[in-house]
């Protein structure tokens, strides 16, 4: 590719201390260009926090590297990455992890504004973010605990992406909405970064969103890439027998479903030994 990633992530190597340590991740590679949605799927374990917290500079790594714009990503203090990498914002599962119970909402999703204003971007409002994320305007002056678990993620949302990034790292952004807004949820968090030129790192177990969102899919499983590619060739044809594992744990037609969280002894060593497919 000739275009400049947004993110280029190479060899990604992520330990954590134990004996032995523990390999969140081994070896990865993935980019995201400027305008397109990148999925990470795989089983709970398969590492996809870990790269997506080495992405955004918070995981030390073990090896490798990770580029934003070019530029080496290291990690930071959380006051100094936030300086040094205004353009990449994180939407965490947990948004009690990014929310200031202390402030009220409205507050934390204008600090966002502000700093997409001081990166030359358009400006917006607090109203017409809540609104996009399907909260009233009243809801301004309430404080985090006044709101429920969906709800805050969508404020976190809506903060997140007020900021105009050039890079969303979203880690399982949407597991604590109701069904009837999680595939809405995400096409707006997909349409607002690619009408922006931006580009999102998206984890998710949930297939069937992956399956309306990502441009690319990457399969992860044991810290490793089995399968990556165009998100619908991954679905319709996929050729690592992990991700076809996956694909057929899913019971509903239409493509509703979950990834299986015990597959037995003898597939995990089948899809260890597989060799990785990528397009």
């Amino acid at each position: 590719m000739s275009e400049v990633a947004v993110l280029d992530a190479q060899d990604v190597v992520v330990r954590y201390p134990g004996n032995p340590p523990v390999v969140a991740v081994d070896g990865v590679s993935l980019r995201v260009a400027p305008g397109e949605t990148v999925a990470l799927v795989g089983e709970s374990g398969s590492g996809k926090s870990s790269l997506a917290r080495a992405a955004v500079g918070i995981e030390k790594l073990a090896a490798g590297t990770v580029l934003f714009h070019d530029a080496p990503v290291t990690p930071l203090g959380i006051r100094r990455r936030s300086i040094a990498l205004t353009g990449i914002q994180m939407v965490f599962q947990d948004p009690a992890t990014s929310l200031n119970p202390r402030r009220r909402i409205g507050d934390q999703i204008a600090d966002g504004i502000a700093t997409a204003l001081a990166r030359g971007a358009a400006g917006s409002t607090v109203e017409e973010w809540l609104e996009k994320v399907g909260l009233p305007a009243t809801a301004a002056s309430r404080y985090p605990h006044q709101f429920s678990g969906g709800q805050k993620q969508r404020i976190a949302i809506a903060r997140a992406l007020a900021a105009r990034p050039s890079l969303l790292v979203a880690d399982e952004p949407i597991s604590a909405l109701d069904a009837s807004t999680q595939t809405s949820v995400a096409g707006l968090m997909r349409d607002l970064v690619a009408e922006a030129g931006a580009g999102m790192l998206f984890i998710s177990h949930d297939l069937a969103v992956v399956r309306r969102i990502a441009d690319r899919t990457v399969v992860l499983y044991a810290g490793r890439v089995m399968e990556s590619g165009a998100t619908a060739r991954v679905w319709s044809n996929p050729q690592h027998p992990y991700t076809q594992a996956l694909l057929a744990a899913i019971p509903e037609p239409d493509g509703a479903g979950r990834i299986p969280e015990a597959p037995s002894t003898e597939d995990r060593m089948l899809w260890s030994e597989e060799s990785a497919v990528i397009d």
